[in-house]
């Protein structure tokens, strides 16, 4: 495995890079305060978001993330991760280069499973920017971390489907140009274990959609985007909405959260990355005791700490990110499983510590920590918990060792 980065990828490095310094970061603040400041954080979307949106696509920074060149860059997995990782440096980054969740894991559906009509009217405007989209997966009456247990129908009638259930935790469902939800839901309960499940197209402007309530995180509402709890009722769609085709949803999912799942990895490295910086600068500019916090021992093995446990998940991350580029990603569902462990804990105690060497301002807003820590501790349940992940693990390694 070499994971030296060719000139392509350090060029792309260098441009996001210098994007990030010169738009981003000086960005963050203005950003919001230009939601606070509207009437409404779910009616509208902070200008400066389009703005920057409209100079990375003049830029070439745009759709990095699909491996397609017929949609997006044509970059592999691995020559992504070292990007994906500079854009997870802050949570304005990701939409800013059209690569944010989970538009991205959409896009990617109807890219590897989408109907020419499909990509047409709902595909060509994702990748374009123009509209976002939800996935509408998780329920909140059932352990949705086992899709089977999913109770969502989707039935037959005639040309059309009709689609009833409650679903939580749609992310994007909240953003006023969420258009698309990808519902996933049991068309033959009957059927065998894995292919009761389909994925369906339905526009939330579609009578019998109704979005109950936004769910904050940690307190935080992530207007304008949001997580929604939506209800589906009765909810009349096209026959030709369905993606790939009835029973197909289990398959297509477990297609879909592959890659969402090394993409929230590389941001998390990202991300604790910059936290680490941030701790870095700090303690050597705060006195404590007559004494710089740089100089005190414990804050020197936070330090040595955060730096190898970084170096560790992205080494790994990179592994997975080759596996998945050389042998698919269901070959690669062992460095995958890891990775999704890993890195959001790995985040968790680096951002941590930074939070730590603030003090009271690190839990405030006048710095990104609290923010990152928030979302990376999400991401300890997202894209299945951290105990299916090691459920699975454990079965695949105990199979090397089974007698006979």
């Amino acid at each position: 495995m070499n994971f030296d980065y060719s000139e392509k990828v350090q060029a792309y490095q260098q441009k996001l890079n210098d994007f990030m310094n010169e738009y981003i970061y000086p960005n963050e603040k203005v950003y919001q305060d230009q939601l606070n400041e509207q009437e409404s954080r779910w009616s509208e979307v902070p200008a400066v978001l389009e703005e920057l949106k409209a100079k990375a696509k003049t830029q070439g920074l745009w759709n990095l993330f699909l491996p397609d060149d017929t949609y997006g860059a044509g970059l592999t997995n691995l020559e992504y991760a070292p990007l994906c990782e500079i854009m997870g440096r802050s949570l304005l980054a990701p939409e800013v280069f059209n690569c944010n969740a989970p538009d991205t894991g959409n896009m990617e559906v109807l890219a590897r499973y989408g109907s020419d009509e499909q990509k047409e009217r709902w595909l060509k405007p994702l990748l374009d920017g123009r509209i976002r989209s939800c996935f509408s997966m998780t329920e909140p009456d059932v352990a949705s971390s086992d899709a089977t247990n999913i109770e969502a129908s989707i039935e037959k009638d005639g040309d059309e489907y009709v689609i009833n259930g409650r679903k939580w935790w749609s992310s994007g469902a909240g953003d006023p140009r969420c258009e698309i939800a990808i519902f996933m839901g049991k068309t033959d309960p009957e059927a065998e274990k894995y292919e009761q499940q389909s994925m369906i197209l339905v526009p939330l402007n579609s009578p019998g959609v109704t979005i109950k309530r936004m769910l904050p995180v940690f307190g935080y509402d992530h207007a304008p985007h949001g997580h929604g709890e939506i209800d589906f009722e009765n909810v009349r769609v096209p026959a030709s909405n369905i993606i790939w085709g009835e029973g197909k949803g289990f398959a297509i999912a477990q297609g879909r959260l592959g890659p969402g799942r090394i993409h929230h990895c590389m941001r998390l490295i990202g991300s604790a990355e910059r936290a680490l910086e941030e701790l870095c600068k700090r303690v050597q500019d705060r006195v404590a005791f007559k004494k710089r916090l740089a100089d005190q021992g414990v804050v020197q093995e936070w330090i040595a700490d955060s730096r190898i446990e970084l170096e560790q998940a992205r080494l790994l991350t990179l592994k997975a990110a080759y596996m998945m580029d050389t042998v698919g990603n269901k070959k690669a569902k062992t460095e995958i499983a890891m990775i999704k462990v890993v890195a959001p804990s790995m985040a968790l105690r680096v951002i941590d510590r930074a939070i730590q060497a603030h003090g009271a301002a690190g839990v405030s807003n006048d710095f990104t920590l609290a923010a990152q820590w928030a979302n990376s501790r999400t991401l300890r349940l997202a894209d299945g918990p951290d105990e299916v992940h090691r459920r699975q693990l454990a079965r695949l390694e105990l199979s090397k060792h089974k007698e006979g």
